[in-house]
């Protein structure tokens, strides 16, 4: 790992803080995504080009060696997140609520405020069961539920083998609420990538599309207790073989409430009753046995991860330290290596 900076500095943008961060080891480019901007770095921290345009939340950022294009997921909605997001780029019209996958052309972008809609640099395919489980409305008891799963959307995303097989994953957000059981699990959904391929459409404001698959290839379930807003990051680890999730901790006294799960890459996914859900089944993947313990849920209290993360093999990552004051964003991009070690699982290089 001599070869990579131990720090990279993003500089300071102004469309909201770093939502996450992706790595073309290949090329030497750094992505991040600022939840309303996509910016190109090279590996020195220099600005090579930006993409905006987009009026919903740009989150986790993934990229793919298959294709060399930049994955991520990208929420349109009006809670209060979508309308935070609105607030600050000056819109004041209400939006559609839909989720995407975005998919950009990275070797595109040679610009600065390059536009998403009319550049050529920017595709989106609609995912329908974040969107449908979003919208779900249902009377529980002789009361309104809303948003199955807890569902507010999506945010981590990442490739990782099912098996045999590559897939796309894409995480639910979930929100923190503490009177419902039905919102204890992370959802994953994934698809195989190059499925997605005929459904690639450009998004406008005029255009929010659902145009997309039917269905997702598998919904699994990962059982970790309730958390704010779920995924915020995910990242599939060759080096191990496993699925790293970084959340904001979730408020619920029965559950460790760690700020980072790790998924099992080498445990099946295995359909059983899923807990808190009266006995509704589910693909069920695992967490790894390793780190911190509780309640027989396993983690870690490593403090970054939510804002960035990326994989860089041989057990090292990058993890972005944000920084945020008065409407400008930044962030520290810091190498860390592994150790699994429970109270310090990652150590600064």
């Amino acid at each position: 790992m001599n070869q990579l900076p131990l720090v990279i500095q993003t500089g300071i943008r102004h469309g909201g803080h770093i939502q996450g961060i992706a790595v073309d080891r290949e090329r030497n480019y750094i992505y991040c995504s600022f939840t309303t901007e996509l910016i190109k770095l090279d590996m020195k921290g220099n600005l090579i080009g930006s993409v905006k345009g987009f009026t919903g939340h740009l989150g986790c950022l993934a990229y793919s060696e298959r294709d060399g294009r930049v994955y991520a997921s990208l929420e349109y909605k009006n809670d209060v997140i979508g309308k935070s997001i609105l607030h600050t780029l000056g819109i004041a019209n209400e939006i559609k609520n839909a989720f995407y996958v975005a998919m950009f052309d990275v070797e595109k972008i040679n610009r600065l405020n390059m536009n998403a809609e009319t550049d050529g640099v920017m595709t989106t395919v609609f995912l329908r069961e974040p969107t449908e489980d979003y919208l779900a409305e249902w009377e529980e008891n002789g009361k309104l539920q809303k948003h199955r799963f807890g569902c507010s959307g999506i945010d981590g995303i990442t490739f990782a083998p099912i098996g045999n097989e590559m897939r796309l994953l894409v995480a639910y957000g979930v929100y923190s609420d503490l009177e419902r059981t039905d919102n204890d699990h992370q959802v994953l959904i994934s698809y195989v990538p190059e499925e997605l391929k005929p459904y690639e459409t450009v998004l406008t404001a005029e255009n929010i599309h659902e145009n997309g698959p039917s269905s997702c290839k598998e919904r699994f379930f990962v059982y970790t207790g309730n958390t704010n807003f779920g995924v915020q990051n995910m990242e599939y680890d060759p080096f191990t073989g496993d699925i790293f999730l970084a959340v904001y901790p979730g408020r619920k006294p029965c559950f460790p409430n760690f700020k980072m799960y790790v998924i099992n890459g080498r445990k099946n996914p295995e359909e059983r009753p899923l807990d808190g859900l009266n006995g509704t089944k589910g693909k069920v993947l695992w967490l790894k046995e390793a780190g911190l313990c509780d309640n027989a849920i396993y983690g870690y209290r490593f403090p970054y991860g939510s804002t960035g993360m990326a994989s860089l093999g041989n057990g090292y990552f990058y993890f972005s330290q944000d920084h945020s004051d008065k409407g400008a964003y930044s962030s520290e991009i810091r190498l860390y290596r592994y150790t699994g070690n429970a109270e310090k699982p990652f150590i600064p290089v």
